[in-house]
């Protein structure tokens, strides 16, 4: 379909803007510019130039940052290649402090982060907020409503806000939210905020891409056995009881109480301190404990740099997506030719009852060589 452009296309934080007014527009000729410190990048189709997009970006110019993002999450094999050239010209020389995110639907995630993030901007330091959108099972849309929770934040000039869809990735992150907290260190950042999904107790994929895990818990939300499950719970570096004010300050305390006895039972981890994991009480609405939490979250940053246990992890880290690449690029093998065609047949021969699944699996994998 083809669209007759007659207004700037603007909002904040978004990638696209258009300078041809007027002129027909469709996904396959459209001509872009993007406004940039050094000038208009221009981009016809799958071309741009990604020296002066990683330049761009390394200037910190949010417009080249939100495109670069968006190159970098697209699903095309020609952005794909683009996106790997950016990734390599961006490098890794500067490092922001990462930190996960996750909690149940309901908790405050949001809220949270813009009193958090609003903090953090007012001691000048310039903050990016990753979300992750869980993604409909059926249609594939999400809602990437996470920049309207946080009016103030997304309008203040040292935070950048970017909600991106979780589409078929589980553990609560997107495929390639690594590459986009990459590009953001490479935009100057000196926070990045990794919200997750937050479904339940399996997230803990978010733990391969951070420095420090933030647990946002509610208030009864469960009782002392729950701090003791597997999962998400003994990955938390700092779990914080949120919305601890009004009526519910009370069972607040008790929740953490209750959270705070279960942490003494877990097994201590060699890359926390004494006191680690910790837990605490924290109001976004009212704005309580949030200097606290940042205070803890620096002294455990800083305890794992001087031990060595920072430059450990980010390697483990990078060992882990080297793997999991090359798991996704062999599923993804499955797709093609000629391997499409044999897992049709075989899939036949199942669906008839001529063949189990297990045998025409264990055929499938012979006839590959594996």
């Amino acid at each position: 379909m083809i669209y007759t452009l007659s207004r700037v296309l603007q909002r904040n934080n978004n990638a696209l803007f258009c300078r041809d007014l007027g002129t027909p527009f469709s996904a396959h000729n459209a001509h872009w510019h993007i406004p940039t410190p050094s000038g208009n990048l221009s981009i016809r189709g799958a071309v741009m130039d990604v020296q002066e997009l990683a330049k761009a970006v390394k200037a910190g110019d949010r417009r080249a940052l939100a495109q670069g993002i968006t190159l970098v999450e697209s699903g095309r094999a020609d952005h794909r290649t683009q996106a790997l050239a950016l990734v390599a010209t961006l490098g890794s020389a500067r490092q922001a402090l990462r930190l996960g995110l996750s909690g149940t639907p309901g908790v405050g995630k949001s809220s949270f982060i813009e009193t958090f993030g609003l903090m953090l901007t007012a001691q000048g330091l310039r903050v990016a907020v990753l979300a992750v959108d869980p993604s409909s099972a059926r249609t594939g849309g999400s809602i990437l409503g996470d920049k309207t929770r946080m009016e103030r934040l997304s309008r203040d000039p040292l935070a950048f806000i970017r909600p991106s869809p979780s589409r078929t990735e589980l553990g609560g992150v997107a495929r390639r939210t690594r590459e986009a907290v990459a590009l953001c260190e490479a935009a100057g950042f000196d926070v990045i905020l990794i919200e997750t999904v937050g479904v339940g107790q399996s997230e803990t994929v978010v733990a391969q891409l951070c420095d420090i895990f933030l647990l946002l818990l509610a208030p009864a939300g469960g009782d002392e056995l729950q701090g003791v499950k597997r999962g998400i719970m003994e990955m938390a570096d700092i779990l914080l009881v949120n919305k601890a004010d009004g009526a519910l300050l009370t069972t607040a305390n008790l929740t953490l109480a209750d959270y705070a006895g279960a942490l003494r039972l877990l097994r201590h981890r060699p890359q926390d301190p004494e006191g680690f994991p910790a837990a605490m009480t924290v109001s976004a609405l009212e704005n309580r404990g949030i200097k606290e939490a940042w205070a803890a979250i620096q002294s455990l940053a800083a305890w794992r740099r001087a031990e060595g246990h920072w430059a450990n992890t980010r390697a483990d880290q990078a060992r882990h997506w080297f793997a999991q690449e090359v798991r996704q690029g062999l599923l993804a093998a499955l797709d093609r030719e000629p391997v499409l065609g044999l897992m049709q047949l075989l899939g036949e021969k199942v669906a008839l009852g001529q063949q189990t699944p297990d045998s025409a699996a264990a055929d499938l994998l012979a006839r590959l060589g594996r």
